[in-house]
């Protein structure tokens, strides 16, 4: 009765720790996919703010020397 005890007892533990490595490694990959796609789009989103600022850079500057000019 040990003996099969032992046995049915080693079995249970050698499958939960085979369904927790598998899970573990199911949410890790579900983890990466996440943290690349919130990656991407701060990414994208800074890139639109950076355009963004230099089209308003771009247009202080053709502004600033008619406003020099109207002043004069």
């Amino acid at each position: 009765m040990g003996y099969v005890l032992r046995v049915r007892l080693a079995s249970f533990f050698a499958g939960a720790a085979t369904a927790s490595f598998i899970g573990l490694s199911v949410l890790y990959k579900d983890y990466k996919v996440a943290h690349e796609s919130i990656s991407q789009q701060a990414k994208s989103f800074h890139d639109s703010l950076d355009r963004r600022i230099s089209v308003l850079e771009s247009l202080r500057q053709s502004e600033a020397p008619q406003l020099a000019e109207t002043t004069e």
